[in-house]
């Protein structure tokens, strides 16, 4: 854990004030959330040492589909650590021995054992929040806004309380391939297959009124034409719909260097996420303690 940073962002009301900032947290690697035990379905945790029913922040890594690891989380794990969260980072398998589809059905199961055992580690089972980048923005979104896949599970989507999606380029995948150049468009169609599954796959495709749907903050390079195409027309169709949707056009950083720098000091896009699942954790706390007194 040397690797992580020492200090953190401070946005708003610390969820724990006890936290001690920089403190090595309790770290459990490799736990298979699926039989038989294989690496592409393992996860991560990383938890405040002492913690209890602290919300849970589950991140998926990004790689085209086709590659990436739980490994590769950087900082992020010690700034929500610091903040009073447990971090769950997980694997997924990849694109061609599975589809979009049951890659989206891994997340869903990794958050099912998250789930199941959040007690275990310290975390709060029916507060998590999901997370991504790149690939795993848009996996995401997905498992966020199509509840079948968490349903599948025997979950609630109401235990997912908020959504944020990193610089992804697949929110509404018909609209992607109808906008890049002919190799990228190749490349998306093997992805994604044909147009019933373009659709079947954008989270785009499930908002509508009356879902169950978390807020969502959609993190995206400012001037990257592709991401911020996807990330303005997904937010504006939760907007148009009542959902809770925001963007955070982050300036001056690249894709890689966006994911890179969440989780270090002065970060502003860290600073806007932490934000966010504060806001939303004191929300899920102060519902919770309403109905517990009632």
């Amino acid at each position: 854990m040397k690797a992580f940073m020492r200090g953190s962002c401070v946005c708003g009301l610390l969820l724990v004030a006890a936290v001690v900032q920089g403190a090595e947290p309790r770290i459990v690697r490799d736990v298979p959330y699926a039989e038989p035990k294989n690496e592409r379905q393992t996860l991560d945790l990383y938890a405040p040492v002492g913690a209890k029913n602290r919300p849970i922040v589950f991140w998926i890594h990004g790689g085209g589909w086709r590659q990436g690891d739980k490994s590769g989380v950087q900082q992020k794990p010690q700034v929500f650590v610091d903040h009073g969260y447990v971090f769950v980072a997980t694997n997924y398998r990849f694109v061609p021995h599975v589809s979009i589809h049951q890659m989206a059905g891994d997340v869903a199961r990794a958050i099912r054992w998250t789930h199941e055992h959040a007690a275990e580690y310290g975390g709060d089972p029916n507060t998590i929040f999901v997370m991504g980048h790149s690939a795993g923005a848009q996996l995401a979104a997905l498992v966020c806004t199509d509840a079948r896949y968490v349903t599948a599970e025997g979950l609630a989507p109401t235990l997912l309380k908020g959504c944020v999606a990193v610089d992804g380029d697949s929110y509404d995948v018909p609209l992607q391939i109808a906008t890049v150049k002919q190799r990228s468009k190749d490349f998306y169609t093997w992805e994604f297959g044909d147009l019933e599954q373009q659709k079947r796959l954008s989270a785009i495709t499930y908002v509508a009124a009356g879902k169950p749907i978390p807020p969502v903050l959609v993190v995206h390079v400012a001037e990257h034409p592709e991401t911020k195409l996807q990330s303005e027309t997904f937010v504006a169709a939760l907007k148009q719909a009542g959902f809770d949707g925001a963007t955070f056009r982050a300036t001056d950083t690249d894709h890689v260097k966006l994911n890179a720098m969440l989780g270090t000091k002065d970060d502003p896009a860290t600073a806007a996420i932490l934000a966010f699942v504060e806001r939303l954790a004191r929300r899920s706390r102060f519902t919770t303690d309403s109905q517990s007194r009632e």
